[in-house]
């Protein structure tokens, strides 16, 4: 099948063509007719599967038929729980129609809102925002609601994560009754189904998480090393491998700071991205990192939904994530339009919970490889792939 079989406008098809997309995706033959037939939808596609252009795609083509009618209205609303997913959304929106007289917006935190005030005044037609800075322009009268016509919801998972539930039912509140309803997220949680419950009417639901939470073009494996010698262990692998690139992800902003110190020591040059830094310094970092002038980017939980680079050769679990989700969201940032990437995780004893809830996710166990020098002298016991977390198991005998 080809994009051309949806029967999208032609400026978008030809805008796909400069882009570089030939074949649609999974998540995109699924949801795009659907969407396109003005059904509501729940769909659960994990990070890389090309879900943005899932939504996007039927939106501009809905949308390319007209413009904005007043002032400081907007067209079709796309929910992103990140400031760097705001940006990355955006983008897709701007790429895919660069040959359409439609313009777009992204919204977030952080930065000063005057420019985006000022985008405002004569209208946009998608506007890609988050929740918090969303409610705080309507409050000031700088957006309208009563033009919109399509919601998206993306990443409802991670929204509901980071606390943003009452700011999406506020957000609900007050858009149009009739309009078209989209939720994506990567998983289908109780949570999230509870929020499509009550914000989607009848929808339709497609999912591709089942079989994509593994992809096989990404290697997977962990090294069990001592939690004290982590630092020595990545900087041994950077140099002994001579990595081109890799995503790092740990836990916290101290640790994230930290570590880039350490491995600067030894001769590394790395960057601390985390939101402790301004949205500047980060919007930066991003675009370094994706031009290839920053090698090693250590970054929290915060830039897992954010990073969008195509040719991502590895990322890096310095920390192991909770909940066991968020492993198959960072390990998303490689292997994206299946190309080859590679996922390395360091598991220290006190990490074994989270290995075994991240292995029973995933459906199998992670290779496990030695690296000479590196054994740990608390050793990780063999993993349980039918973990089931104390909680669950005392919900279950209730």
């Amino acid at each position: 099948m080809s994009f051309s079989s949806f029967n999208l406008n032609p400026a978008i098809l030809t805008a796909l063509a400069d882009v570089g997309y030939s074949q649609p995706t999974d998540i995109q033959n699924k949801a795009i007719p659907v969407i396109m037939q003005g059904n509501d939808l729940i769909a659960a596609a994990q990070t890389g599967t090309g879900k943005t252009a899932s939504f996007v795609l039927p939106i501009l083509d809905r949308l390319s038929s007209g413009q904005t009618q007043k002032k400081k209205r907007v067209r079709a609303l796309i929910l992103v729980p990140t400031r760097e997913l705001a940006i990355q959304v955006n983008q897709k929106v701007a790429d895919y129609s660069q040959h359409l007289d439609l313009t777009s917006l992204a919204m977030y935190g952080g930065v000063d809102e005057s420019q985006q005030k000022q985008a405002l005044i004569d209208g946009v037609d998608v506007l890609v925002a988050t929740p918090g800075r969303l409610l705080d322009m309507y409050a000031k009268r700088a957006v309208y609601f009563e033009e919109v016509d399509m919601l998206v919801i993306d990443e409802a998972d991670r929204m509901l994560d980071m606390g943003f539930i009452d700011d999406i039912n506020r957000i609900l509140d007050r858009l149009p009754k009739d309009i078209q309803h989209l939720l994506f997220s990567a998983t289908l949680s109780h949570r999230v189904r509870e929020l499509a419950k009550s914000a989607i009417p009848n929808p339709k639901e497609i999912s591709i998480a089942a079989n994509q939470a593994s992809k096989s073009n990404i290697e997977q494996w962990l090294i069990t090393v001592d939690k004290d010698k982590k630092s020595a262990l990545l900087s041994h692998l950077i140099q002994e491998n001579q990595w081109d690139q890799a995503l790092i992800f740990i836990e916290t902003k101290h640790g994230a700071a930290k570590l880039a110190t350490q491995l600067e020591k030894r001769g590394i040059k790395a960057e601390a991205f985390h939101s402790g830094r301004s949205q500047a310094v980060r919007t930066q970092l991003l675009d370094d990192f994706k031009q290839g002038r920053i090698q090693y980017l250590i970054a929290t939980g915060v830039a897992a939904r954010g990073i969008d680079i195509d040719e991502l050769s590895r990322v890096i679990n310095y920390d192991l994530p909770f909940p066991a989700d968020e492993y198959v969201h960072r390990i998303g940032r490689t292997g994206r339009a299946n190309a080859k990437g590679e996922a390395i995780s360091f598991v220290s004893k006190d990490n074994f919970k989270n290995l075994c809830m991240i292995e029973s996710r995933l459906g199998h166990l992670i290779e496990r490889r030695d690296v000479a020098g590196f054994e740990p002298k608390k050793p990780v016991p063999i993993s349980i792939l039918n973990y089931v977390p104390k909680s669950k198991r005392n919900m279950d005998n209730q």
